[in-house]
């Protein structure tokens, strides 16, 4: 989502690292480009006013000015105040002390709502908490239908009688009691604009069940209008938080760098893709550091540590030791891989590589093409593929639905990778490296 506004970032600290001396103009003429940046970039008139204000200011300090590295300074400065714009720190969504925690999640038809009272649920399960969906929409067709859905693909119960939604999420209480749920999730009825009778319903619902968070769902994909809706919502409900779905769309990002100084409420977690494992907690610091094209080198290990199964790796391990790397071992590898994420997001999250990735196209489905080539191997083959010879391949690539072009690169990169790994077993390590870097 930040990428043209990382890209233009990054040409403005260029030019201002490119300065052996920084002086009021230099710094001022940068600023105005970061302005613009930020300005293309949706992002509210008076939060980039404000933002440019208070960088100017601590920029053309004595320290920096007179800096060894002044350039460095004023991008650790940028960082920083980008780091308060977004919120500080995370604002993570409170449990309460006593149970249930009740969330209510508002917002605008159309914003993820129902979908995100999936990945929540999710979210909480993780944490050994039992979530308990209410389907509070009456009005939109086959919203409850919906959440029943949903609730039954990842075994999470839904809530519902045939009452009115202040009724349902009061009754919700003594469901939640008698099944010994300590986390309700309220999914409430939006409309296409903010009316009167819908903030009303919500306040009512409100007041009935007194809610530990009230969450506002905003679309990022809407921009400057997600700022709007916020401040609305918060000016009427005084909501606890926003969630941010759909950050992995093309949107420009204003609304992410936004909505805390407009609203003075925290962004807690974002949406990240449309699977219901696609959910993250909102980390300031880290999501200033993937804008500035610093990587974000903590999540990226968080994701690998919820991705990879201990059991698997420590016998991958032994494997390797062995030298018995096979296709069987590079399926289970592809899985979670997978499970971390969109390939493109998961390496934009490695420190530069982000910046060199600005004109690739990364292509997911290039590792569906490769799983469908293994799955199209007999399991001898996935073991022994020693024994994959030219008709073996011919068949491989017809099972697969790929040319015998394909199979064959695929066969020859295994090949490759089966070498550093004897080379990485055996100690060779510096040699490798080495070799691909000269």
């Amino acid at each position: 989502m930040f990428d043209d506004l990382t890209y233009k970032l990054e040409g403005v600290f260029k030019k201002l690292k490119g300065h052996g001396k920084l002086t009021e103009k230099n710094i001022s003429e940068a600023l105005k480009e970061v302005r613009r940046a930020f300005l293309e970039a949706d992002v509210n008139y008076k939060v980039a006013k404000s933002f440019i204000a208070s960088v100017r200011e601590k920029a053309l300090g004595a320290e920096v000015l007179h800096s060894i590295t002044p350039g460095q300074q004023v991008v650790k400065i940028i960082h920083e105040e980008l780091v308060g714009l977004l919120g500080a720190k995370a604002s993570e969504i409170q449990i309460s002390p006593s149970p249930p925690t009740i969330v209510m999640l508002v917002g605008l038809q159309g914003s993820g709502k129902t979908t995100m009272c999936g990945k929540l649920s999710l979210h909480f399960r993780k944490k050994n908490k039992s979530p308990l969906l209410v389907a509070a929409d009456i009005y939109r067709p086959a919203a409850v239908d919906q959440l029943k859905v949903l609730g039954k693909s990842i075994n999470m119960p839904v809530f519902h009688v045939d009452k009115d939604p202040v009724t349902i999420a009061r009754k919700s209480l003594d469901a939640a009691s008698e099944g010994n749920h300590d986390v309700i999730i309220i999914d409430t009825a939006g409309r296409l604009h903010i009316d009167d009778k819908l903030m009303t319903e919500l306040d009512d619902i409100k007041k009935a069940v007194n809610p530990s968070e009230i969450l506002l769902i905003a679309d990022a994909m809407t921009g400057q209008d997600a700022v709007n809706i916020a401040e609305e919502f918060n000016n009427r409900l005084d909501i606890s938080g926003v969630l941010l779905t759909k950050m992995d769309g093309d949107a420009r990002g204003g609304a992410a760098l936004s909505i805390k100084m407009v609203t003075g409420k925290p962004i807690k977690m974002v949406g990240i893709g449309e699977k219901l494992t696609d959910l993250e907690v909102f980390h300031p610091d880290r999501m200033a550091s993937r804008i500035l094209g610093m990587g974000d080198v903590l999540t990226l290990v968080e994701k690998a540590q919820d991705a990879v199964d201990m059991r698997e790796a420590e016998k991958l391990h032994k494997k390797l030791q062995k030298e018995a790397f096979t296709f069987e071992d590079f399926y289970t590898q592809l899985q979670q891989l997978k499970n971390m994420g969109p390939l493109e997001s998961v390496l934009s999250m490695i420190p530069g590589v982000g910046k060199a990735m600005k004109n690739i196209q990364v292509d997911d489905n290039a590792l569906v093409r490769i799983e469908a080539m293994i799955q199209s191997m007999t399991p001898a083959e996935r073991r022994n593929p020693k024994i994959i010879d030219g008709s073996r391949r011919r068949r491989i690539a017809a099972g697969s639905g790929n040319s015998l072009t394909d199979v064959n690169r695929i066969m020859k990169q295994f090949q490759q990778m089966q070498k550093m790994i004897k080379k990485i077993s055996r100690g060779q390590l510096n040699d490798l490296t080495r070799g691909l870097f000269k």
